[in-house]
């Protein structure tokens, strides 16, 4: 298969950010390559959780039932603490997992337990699916050259040791903490380094019917407990995570399998346990955030922009806010819709998110029998920045998250609130199902003048917005008034400008419906 020697956007990296972003731009038709060096995807579980905002993202790219099916069941979503998996008196807490009414409802995809070895390929046939040869595994970054008119990249084929030249207008590193990308434009990164080292075990075990009674998605064990356990399958697939001690006399021989076995015995409580270790790594807990998210035709996603402590599982599910935060704004920069600045949003508004996510775990992680998981946390993203347009006295606020709860509302650069929709087509059951690809106008009932304003726009500009009504046809509302109540305008001809992240760019009173295209061009930083 040949390389491409020129596309509009280079990505470096096929985890599950790279990958996600790679289908994202084929959503919106950008023509890229995505190079990674491994032959194929992660066989370690490595990162699980998968929140609610994720699950949003994925059920956008029709993904989501996919996902869902591959991940624990919800009733399994619960947090074990004992000294080791048989102690009788272990303590069980977890997620609510009963009927919430709708009025209530935060999500129409609430997050589950997918391990990445499993995630992975669903992403990869899913990006393959629809970018197909330009998805290149066993492909490596070599060198690359920024001119500031795009870059030049060196590529190889790990196999062959072929090289190839790439041309790409822009190019983003989604290449993990170790990133050539961000190491190649020079930028730095922030914070402390070792907050402790571990070893992370993939085995086999047939402890199924050990957990029955007590069947949860991580086993934190307590003193005099080493380390945990996290459900792959609750049955015979398993991880181990072993604190290793640095001050420690003797360590384990990480490359001999029958001491990491009897390790992995002592921890669960089970001296006769048949245990099959099938792959090991090591780890170093950091909590580090990089100094700038671009550099001229540069960009930084994921874990090459932000190293999280894993606890409260929210490191990965930043990266693919991150991927779905950038795409749009690409995409609408390579079709000529808006200037380069509009990518200088994408640092205003989730490098805030990281620091405080960063902030959060590293907590979390010194604190390992008090934190709770919160599924709903990224959903609270709250973005200031050139892509939001602001009324007067709405930049108070203080954090880009909040740790006390989703509290769901219209205002500028929140993500659209979900309202449950019943009576129309089966795919579109909440709000959610309105917005994307492209800019949406949403409405409460159809509105003949918006949607003749929405189709001038997109007829004079290019620019991609339509209007959508909640109510429409059969469609409606399930809790009549919902959507008023959350909009925050008393005027009933109103809109809401949704962009195709989902988040609020503009709140409109009826009477500003010919200030569309302005406050389009606005958004877009297209002058």
């Amino acid at each position: 298969m040949s390389v491409p020697s020129k596309v509009s956007v280079l990505l470096v990296g096929g985890g599950p950010i790279g990958l996600t972003m790679s289908a994202l731009l084929s959503g919106h038709g950008v023509d890229h390559l995505l190079v990674e060096a491994r032959p194929k995807t992660s066989v370690h579980p490595k990162a699980r959780g998968v929140s609610a905002r994720s699950m949003e993202i994925f059920r956008r790219m029709g993904l989501e039932d996919r996902v869902r099916e591959a991940g624990l069941p919800a009733s399994q979503v619960f947090f074990y603490r004992g000294r080791d998996l048989v102690d009788p008196d272990f303590v069980r807490t977890g997620l609510a997992h009963g009927p919430v009414r709708d009025e209530e409802e935060h999500t129409p995809s609430p997050g589950l337990i997918c391990s990445q070895d499993v995630l992975e390929p669903i992403l990869l046939r899913h990006a393959r699916d629809l970018a197909g040869p330009r998805v290149r595994f066993g492909m490596r970054l070599v060198s690359m050259a920024d001119d500031g008119h795009g870059v030049t990249a060196a590529v190889e084929d790990t196999a062959t040791g072929d090289r190839h030249s790439v041309r790409a207008d822009w190019i983003v590193g989604c290449d993990g903490a170790a990133s050539t990308v961000r190491t190649g434009a020079g930028i730095a990164m922030e914070g402390p380094t070792g907050l402790g080292r571990y070893l992370s075990v993939r085995f086999e075990a047939p402890l199924g019917e050990v957990v029955a009674d007590r069947a949860s998605a991580s086993y934190f064990l307590t003193v005099p407990g080493r380390g945990g356990f996290m459900a792959v399958d609750n049955d015979r697939h398993w991880i181990y995570q072993y604190p290793l001690d640095p001050e420690a006399e003797q360590r384990p021989d990480l490359r001999d399998h029958d001491e990491v076995a009897r390790l992995i015995r002592t921890a669960a409580g089970i001296p006769d346990l048949d245990v099959d270790v099938r792959s090991t790594m090591t780890w170093r807990m950091d909590a580090r955030l990089a100094a700038a998210y671009r550099s001229s035709r540069v960009l930084l996603a994921g874990d090459a922009a932000h190293a999280i402590p894993p606890a409260g599982g929210h490191g990965m599910n930043t990266g693919i806010g991150d991927a779905d935060n950038l795409a749009w704004k690409l995409a609408a920069v390579v079709a000529g819709h808006a200037g380069d600045a509009l990518l200088d949003s994408y640092e205003a508004e989730r490098r805030p998110v990281a620091r405080q996510v960063l902030d959060i775990s590293t907590d979390n992680a010194r604190n390992r029998t008090g934190y709770r998981i919160d599924d709903e946390l990224l959903l609270t993203a709250d973005y200031r920045s050139t892509a939001v347009v602001t009324g007067t006295g709405t930049d108070g606020r203080a954090t880009a998250l909040d740790p006390t709860g989703f509290h769901p509302g219209c205002a500028p650069g929140r993500r659209v609130p979900h309202v449950r929709l019943v009576g129309g087509p089966p795919a579109v059951t909440s709000t959610l199902d309105l917005g994307g690809p492209c800019f949406t106008l949403l409405t409460r009932t159809d509105s003949p003048a918006w949607r003749q304003e929405a189709d001038a726009v997109r007829a004079a500009t290019g620019i991609p917005v339509v209007a959508r009504a909640l109510d429409a046809g059969a469609q409606r509302e399930a809790v009549p008034g919902q959507w008023a109540g959350l909009r925050g305008t008393a005027e009933a001809d109103g809109a809401v400008l949704v962009r195709p992240d989902g988040h609020v760019a503009w709140v409109a009173p009826g009477s500003s419906r010919t200030a569309l295209a302005m406050i389009l061009r606005r958004v877009l930083s297209a002058g």
